[in-house]
């Protein structure tokens, strides 16, 4: 296993400034693919219901139903009015259906009409039993958003004290904030490109990004400015062998977790968790060690 991985450890040890590129370049695209959603839609993300306000209609029916065709024609009805289908799944079994959508929906006419153009969609018959629908207005949508995002800051703020008083460190205790932010930036970035819709769910799923992703950079910093054994290098490649192994078993689970799950609360969580994940690998081992190790080395004086 050394034997194949000594040509990217060459790489990795002789070149590992130029390898900070990488995630710079990363965090630059990120920034600029948020500015372009921002302009185009006024907002960071793609809000679902819960943060935007709008009408979710559950419909039980075990018939297949085609929901890129029962989105497109809800869409046509409706005008600029955007339309999302979902099925709803019991054991692998379909039970219903989903439809959400950020409509003013507030007056029962409005709900009358999307339920019966679901059904001649459809071709199922949807009864005042077989279906349940609930509004968020706008105004609470907004407040939802803001209060959740309040607490994403706020949670950030706390992570950004608690990293100081330990290092008490400036560049190090930077490096750590600065790959926790790179990387909620840029899996927000990654989310918004697949079309992925946020709730107050994706907005728990950062906050617990927060925490994934600073585990690992702890980790790192402690190795390599808390013990002396060893060379720079040797130390964070020992710190890498333990974070990659706490981040591979992570996503293994988070994935079985988006494969298994029938709720779509759990898979837009395990969703942003998974893409988190993985670019936590980039801002850890290659940015955050990478500056850590560029310090170290400084303040030495070996290079």
């Amino acid at each position: 296993m050394l034997t194949l991985l000594k040509p990217f450890l060459n790489i990795y040890d002789k070149h590992y400034k130029r390898l900070l590129l990488i995630p710079f370049a990363l965090l630059v695209a990120a920034f600029i693919l948020l500015g372009i959603q921002y302009a185009t839609t006024g907002s960071l993300i793609n809000k679902d219901v819960s943060l935007s306000g709008g009408v979710t209609i559950t419909a039980l029916s075990s018939e297949e139903v085609d929901l890129a065709s029962l989105e497109n024609g809800l869409s046509s009805a409706f005008a600029q009015t955007q339309f999302t289908a979902r099925s709803l799944r019991r054991a692998g079994d379909q039970i219903g259906f989903v439809v959400t959508s950020t409509i003013d929906a507030t007056s029962s006419e409005t709900v009358d009409a999307i339920i019966g153009k679901m059904s001649d969609i459809t071709g199922i018959a949807l009864s005042e039993d077989d279906y349940a629908v609930e509004f968020i207005g706008p105004s609470l949508g907004e407040s939802f958003f803001k209060e959740t995002a309040l607490a994403l800051f706020i949670a950030f703020a706390f992570m950004g004290i608690v990293v100081f008083l330990y290092f008490r460190v400036f560049v190090p205790s930077i490096a750590v904030i600065l790959a926790a932010f790179s990387d909620m930036v840029v899996t927000l970035a990654i989310t918004n490109l697949l079309g992925i819709q946020i709730g107050t769910a994706g907005i728990a799923a950062f906050l617990m990004l927060i925490g994934y992703s600073v585990d690992t950079d702890i980790l790192l910093s402690t190795r390599v400015l808390k013990r002396k054994e060893g060379t720079v290098l040797e130390r964070i490649l020992g710190a890498c062998r333990t974070g990659l192994i706490m981040t591979i078993t992570s996503i293994a689970a988070v994935s079985i977790a988006l494969i298994f799950a029938e709720s779509l609360v759990v898979k837009q969580i395990m969703s942003i968790l998974l893409i988190g994940l993985t670019v936590d690998i980039i801002y850890t081992w290659i940015q955050n060690a990478g500056i850590i190790r560029w310090y170290v080395e400084k303040k030495e004086g070996n290079r």
